[in-house]
């Protein structure tokens, strides 16, 4: 006998991706119920991309409160209750959730050109901040990527004011990259890219997944996950950093946040930290475990990687990451990549008007508009910021182009992160923990070379890893 009280299978989905087309995945179309796993989910997606280097993505939702997830692939839909609660129809953003260390010796060139999508947009909306000659350079290669070649008769002055780079974009930027444009003949879109992707995983903040946590006296700190390790910020400077490999275990309680290192006297050190709430501090904790053991593990080690999750999983929650780590895609030989004879579909760039003169405040660009409006003077915002509106539900299937940007970054920049921040909720400080954070700092950056050498070497070097939470 049915029960009365049953959640409706029908599902709607529609999938942001990094092109900014949309992917719309339905009951009626693809099957997709409510009981399906997210597994499947991201089959779909990886699919409609011809992506095989899978594990570097994922799929993020946010919820009613801005507080962002990611999509677990062993959960089905609905048990993802903080998604069920904000539709139908519902909406999931496809990006990376591990970062490679080096993103130009990744296989496929489809792979690349994610990512090169993934930290273009990183770029634009002021999550990898750069110097202006660094932006020049990344600029200068997005062009080339999208134009070719330099050609005068086509590309007339102004032509680089069509696209969008940084925040708060100026006319001499663009000057700057059409200058560097002119360098860059005979460069195909994938060596572009590769060259663009070249220049960005050496910036500070590249690849960097920050988390806002207190400190000491309700001291505001940010903890960044990388590929190489947890990183500790105040006051927009790093103060701390720990490789993957000196740290070993992680923990939290309530909004008790604690992070235990490996010192260069090999005693262990707790530095606790607290989170805003229960949730955001169990979404830290679970983000780190998978960077931990992403970035971390080697492939012999994964047996008792589980076995030391287990042992502690009937004391609290417990959390495991059930994809490849970094080096096993690496090593795996079960697929021969890259395929031969890739044919790659690159998406334009959204295009706004060409800015053809200036005048007034350097802070605002005016241009003159062809077509019906010509000789109207307009104000064009450098850098647009599109606002998050529910997506209406559409009849068919088939990917279509969208204006939705991803929601959660645009309430970072207005709420919080490392370059604009306010965390209005206040939160009891953990005493002691930074104090000793200051005094270690110093010691054990000069010690990480010679515990670990390079951060890779560390990562194959030392195992062992606890992930619980009481």
């Amino acid at each position: 006998m049915g029960c009365f009280c049953a959640v409706p299978e029908e599902f709607y989905c529609e999938v942001l991706l990094l092109d900014e087309s949309k992917l719309t995945l339905t009951t009626q179309q693809q099957g997709i119920k409510k009981s399906t796993k997210g597994s499947v989910v991201l089959g779909y997606v990886f699919r409609h991309l011809n992506l095989v280097e899978i594990d570097y993505f994922g799929l993020r939702y946010c919820d009613r409160s801005h507080q962002t997830y990611w999509l677990d692939p062993a959960k089905t839909l609905a048990e993802h209750k903080e998604l069920i609660n904000t539709g139908p129809p519902y909406t999931l953003y496809f990006g990376i959730k591990f970062y490679a260390e080096d993103p130009c010796k990744l296989k496929e060139e489809i792979t690349r050109y994610q990512f090169f999508l993934q930290v273009k947009q990183d770029v634009l909306q002021g999550r990898l901040p750069c110097s202006v000659n660094t932006a020049a350079q990344l600029g200068a290669y997005i062009i080339q990527s999208e134009l070719g070649d330099y050609d005068p008769y086509k590309h007339t002055t102004g032509y680089v004011s069509e696209y969008r780079f940084v925040p708060d974009q100026k006319e001499e930027l663009e000057d700057a990259i059409e200058r560097i444009h002119k360098t860059l003949m005979g460069q195909v879109p994938a060596e572009a890219e590769v060259n663009y992707l070249g220049v960005a995983k050496s910036l500070e903040m590249y690849g960097v997944d920050l988390h806002p946590v207190y400190g000491e006296n309700k001291s505001e700190y940010f903890l960044g996950l990388t590929p190489i390790g947890v990183v500790v910020y105040k006051n927009k400077k790093q103060v701390g950093k720990y490789f993957w490999p000196r740290i070993t275990k992680v923990h939290f309680k309530e909004t008790q946040f604690e992070l235990r290192v490996l010192g260069k006297d090999c005693n262990e050190t707790s530095f606790f930290f607290e989170a805003r709430n229960k949730i955001t501090c169990k979404h830290l904790w679970k983000c780190c475990v998978e960077h931990h053991t992403f970035f971390r593990v080697p492939e012999n080690e994964s047996n008792s990687l589980s076995r030391k999750f287990s042992k502690f999983g009937s004391i609290g929650y417990k959390h495991r990451y059930s994809g490849r780590t970094s080096l096993q895609m690496t090593r795996d030989p079960s697929v021969q990549l890259p395929r031969p004879d890739q044919c790659i579909e690159r998406s334009r760039s959204k295009t706004y008007p060409k800015r053809t003169q200036q005048t007034g405040s350097k802070n605002m660009s005016q241009i003159t508009t062809n077509g019906e409006n010509e000789g109207t003077t307009k104000i064009i915002a450098p850098s647009p910021v599109k606002s998050f509106k529910k997506m209406k539900n559409e009849n068919s299937p088939e990917t279509q182009r969208s204006k939705t940007s991803t929601p959660w970054e645009e309430n970072r920049l207005q709420r919080s992160g490392l370059y604009s921040s306010s965390i209005k909720t206040s939160a009891k400080a953990i005493g002691g923990g930074l104090k000793m954070l200051r005094k270690a700092v110093s010691s054990d950056l000069d010690h990480e070379k010679e515990t670990c050498g390079s951060p890779l070497q560390g990562m194959l070097k030392v195992s062992g890893f606890l992930g619980e939470a009481g």
